[in-house]
């Protein structure tokens, strides 16, 4: 077995994990820059909003707005601003995300970047914003938190763990807070207040990852309690699936408290129809921006230059989809390398991908059933589904079966994976 070919692929499988870029070293070695113009409008979106003001910012899961949103984040924190930025996934199991326990995360956030900023808050409120997070709705609770706080650990990492993984502490917050959210909320408030009287700046919360939860936990925190996360006096940014603006319920709920949604589209490669002609021929400069993002990762003697090509137009221009063929496609090499160890000669090239793209392909098409295929075929040959608001195709929206483009009209396409799967039943030409 070459080991030396080993390790190179089990590096590239290992920086293609890399997602998002948020460290120095890691912005330094893989990142490439795209969307520029999506972070300029966001820019715009908050130097022009009220000290108060919330955006909603939206995308297919798996665009890249993770790593546009720590960039943003930190060009904002250059420019002036208190930001904190965070992933509600580092905080809260993502299956049991609610509006409570976001605002609570939030106030957490706070005040955690507050103290690593070494900001002095002063005795009193200090001993107040310990009483305050250490007190909940069950006497039994709070003299449990207190005592395992007393003991001398640190209050901010103990809550930050409870919250994180501990089920039944998320239950007693829901508890305490869901008939007196504004108390929540004014506590946000009064750290917000603090780190801006300290400090000058003003505050701003980013929070990443909320556009990955599922489409029941996404109605039921934008469309039952949006009220609720507007109630903190600071500007803060939440994330949201492209699939849940483009519902007929949830986008009247959005727009009645937003002046405008932003938005992070996916990298057009062709025109709509283009990609199904012969002669069809993509966008160069979109294509390398791709290949730039897989040349970071992978070394060039590691794979084919058309393979490399043919990765790029099988993501349908969503990174995340990039990075999971590519990530496929490295660990088909490594099997290879495993099963074959006398072959020296082993790299990414079209044999692999193919056996890469079988794997994607049998995973997209486990769940379909006849109507969902149905409204596929029907998105494929007319670039819009019968009904763009039905719940079956917001389903394969957010499940990038379908992705959302824009140019001066907005249309559809089917992912060029689920493609092959509707050639294969013999559904489209």
């Amino acid at each position: 077995m070459d080991k030396t070919l080993l390790e190179k692929f089990r590096k590239a499988y290992q920086d293609l994990e890399l997602f998002p870029l948020i460290t120095a070293r890691q912005v330094e070695a893989f990142r490439v820059d795209f969307a520029n113009e999506t972070i300029a409008r966001l820019e715009q979106a908050v130097e022009d909003a009220p000290p108060n003001g919330k955006i909603m910012f939206a995308g297919h899961r798996g665009c890249g707005k993770s790593s546009l949103l720590a960039k943003f984040a930190k060009k904002m924190n250059q420019q002036g601003y208190f930001v904190a930025f965070f992933s509600v996934s580092d905080l809260i199991e993502m299956s049991d995300v609610n509006h409570i326990n976001i605002l609570y995360a939030i106030t957490l956030t706070l005040l955690t970047q507050a103290t690593k900023a070494e900001i002095e808050i002063s005795k009193d409120i200090e001993k107040s914003l310990l009483e305050w997070f250490t007190t909940t709705q069950t006497e039994t609770v709070t003299k449990d938190l207190k005592s395992e706080i007393g003991v001398g650990g640190d209050f901010l990492k103990i809550i930050t763990a409870k919250l994180k993984n501990e089920a039944t502490f998320r239950e007693e917050i829901k508890k305490t807070y869901e008939r007196k959210v504004s108390e929540l909320a004014r506590k946000a408030d009064e750290i917000a207040s603090i780190i801006q009287a300290a400090t000058g700046k003003q505050v701003l919360i980013v929070i990443d990852d909320l556009d990955k939860l599922d489409l029941g936990l996404v109605e039921d925190i934008y469309k039952n309690n949006i009220n609720s996360l507007f109630l903190p006096k600071f500007q803060i940014i939440y994330t949201i699936p492209i699939s849940a603006i483009r519902n007929s319920e949830l986008l009247p709920i959005l727009q009645s408290v937003v002046s405008r949604i932003q938005l992070m589209a996916v990298c057009k490669f062709f025109n709509p129809g283009d990609s199904r002609k012969p002669d069809g021929v993509p966008k160069e400069q979109l294509l390398k921006l791709f290949l730039d993002i897989l040349e970071r990762r992978i070394p060039p003697e590691l794979i084919e230059p058309e393979t490399a090509r043919q990765i790029v137009l099988n993501s349908g221009g969503v990174v995340r989809e990039l990075v999971r063929i590519a990530r496929e496609c490295c660990s088909q090499c490594l099997l290879l390398i495993r099963s074959e160890p006398e072959r020296l000669d082993i790299k990414i090239n079209q044999e692999v991908l193919q056996l890469a793209v079988k794997d994607l392909r049998n995973e997209f098409a486990r769940p379909l059933g006849e109507n969902l295929t149905n409204i596929l075929v029907t998105t494929y040959e007319n670039f819009t589904p019968k009904d763009a608001k039905s719940d079956d195709f917001l389903s394969l929206l957010h499940g990038l079966y379908v992705l959302e483009y824009e140019n001066d009209d907005l249309w559809y396409d089917v992912h060029p994976i689920v493609v092959e799967i509707l050639k294969r039943k013999q559904l489209i030409k």
